[in-house]
C-alpha cells in the first residue's frame, strides 16, 4: 500500500471549501485511496486500497461514463479506552474515473477482500480485438 495519500476537504453543496476554525474540526476529511490499473483485451481491472472499510460502508456507482468509489472506514476504538491523539478517525474515500465507451459499465464486477476493493470491468465485444482472415485469390 502507497504510504502518501492526498487529502482534500469536502466541498459543500455549493462547491465552495468547508469553513475554517471550530466548524473545520467537523469537516469530513476525504481521501483518495491508491489504485492499481490493469488492461488487456478483455477489458480491465482496478484495484483500490480501502483499509477499513466494510461492505455497507462502500458505494461503488457508475454514471454518464464516470466511475465513482466512496467508502467510509471504521475504525473500532476497544472499550474502557479513550483517544488520546487521533489524526483521522473516520477517513472518507473518494475517487472517480471516467470509463470510455469500450467497455460495459452493465456487466462490473465489483469485489470487497480484506481492505482491497476489484472492479473488473469487461470490454464490449465489438470493442475486443480480433484477428481477420485474409484470403488469397
Amino acid at each position: 500500500m502507497n504510504v502518501s495519500t492526498d487529502l482534500a476537504p469536502r466541498q459543500s453543496s455549493n462547491g465552495t471549501a468547508a469553513p475554517t476554525g471550530a466548524q473545520a474540526a467537523r469537516q469530513v476529511t476525504r481521501v483518495a485511496p491508491p489504485v492499481d490499473i490493469l488492461e488487456d483485451s478483455q477489458g480491465i481491472t482496478l484495484f483500490a486500497d480501502l483499509p477499513g472499510v466494510p461492505r455497507e460502508k462502500l458505494d461503488v456507482r457508475v454514471q454518464d461514463g464516470s466511475l465513482t468509489i466512496e467508502a467510509e472506514a471504521v475504525i473500532p476504538s476497544p472499550a474502557g479506552l479513550r483517544l488520546q491523539h487521533g489524526e483521522v478517525r473516520h477517513p472518507h474515500f473518494w475517487r472517480a474515473f471516467k470509463i470510455g465507451p469500450d467497455f460495459d459499465v452493465a456487466g462490473i464486477d465489483a469485489q470487497l477482500r480484506d481492505g482491497v476493493l476489484k472492479l473488473t470491468i469487461p470490454r464490449r465485444e465489438q470493442a475486443k480485438p480480433r484477428r481477420i482472415e485474409v484470403s488469397v485469390d
